[in-house]
């Protein structure tokens, strides 16, 4: 007895392959994103733009990952910058076919210390940029056949914590940008999407944390340990190749399982 189902089984990982198309990687120089870099060269990408505002760290990146890697310097939190940079990737291949921005940080300030200044940086560093960068890059992409642009939002963006007001309205703000950004440009074949990392043990983390936050950190996962940047470029991989063809406008939470955990211990 047969199924009656003849569709055509495809090469499901030949999907992951992102081949000959040219990526943008903003804030390439470590941690998630020195990881995106090499991912998205595995996957066989002919070009990949690692932008950073370090230049030292630009040219690291872009040596490492081999023949496909393009530094690029400059601050993309201002239109020039945005602008100059679409402009520049546009012009080594003559298309851009993805973007990855992992720009963002954080000042931890309460609701009742918080400066104005903090404040407009936090909005202007984690979200403000991202809409110059969706236009520059939207605008090439549209007159193409599109691509896709993945953005690095935070579960900070989706629960609340002590400290965290600015930093999380502005990944909150990210994440919403991201649905319309993908309701407007899906008719030019654009795909838009959001990763929201938990706690992420990237270089930075690493200097930072004591063996106590460490292990708190840890034992706050139900996997009991924290997450690794390799972790945040598998899912930039994911959505800026063809294994999430019909994927967009979505947010994908990669927290070791943080967010769906009691806070308090559950006796019986």
């Amino acid at each position: 007895m047969t199924t009656g189902d003849n569709s055509p089984v495809p090469d499901f990982l030949s999907r992951l392959r992102v081949d000959g198309r040219t990526f943008v990687v903003a804030g390439a120089g470590v941690g998630m994103g020195r990881m995106t870099s090499h991912a998205l060269v595995q996957a066989g990408a002919k070009t990949v733009v690692c932008v950073d505002v370090d230049a030292d760290r630009a040219a690291e990146i872009a040596a490492e990952i081999g023949p496909a890697g393009v530094a690029w310097v400059g601050d993309v939190t201002t239109r020039e910058g945005a602008k100059k940079l679409a402009a520049d990737a546009e012009a080594i291949n003559g298309r851009i076919d993805g973007l990855v921005d992992i720009i963002g940080m954080a000042r931890w300030e309460s609701i009742l210390d918080m400066t104005d200044e903090t404040f407009d940086w936090e909005i202007d560093i984690c979200l403000r940029h991202a809409f110059l960068l969706s236009q520059e890059f939207g605008r090439r992409m549209s007159k193409t056949d599109g691509g896709t642009m993945v953005f690095i939002a935070s579960v900070s963006g989706l629960t609340a914590a002590p400290m965290h007001a600015a930093y999380g309205a502005a990944k909150a703000g990210l994440m919403a940008w991201v649905q319309t950004l993908a309701i407007e440009l899906g008719g030019f074949g654009i795909r838009a999407n959001a990763v929201a990392p938990g706690t992420i043990l990237s270089p930075r983390m690493e200097a930072a944390f004591t063996d106590e936050q460490r292990a708190l950190n840890a034992g706050n996962s139900p996997m009991g340990k924290m997450g690794s940047t390799s972790d945040i470029a598998s899912a930039a991989l994911f959505f800026s190749s063809d294994m999430s063809a019909y994927v967009t406008g979505r947010t994908l939470v990669v927290d070791g399982g943080v967010d769906s955990k009691f806070p308090y211990p559950v006796t019986l």
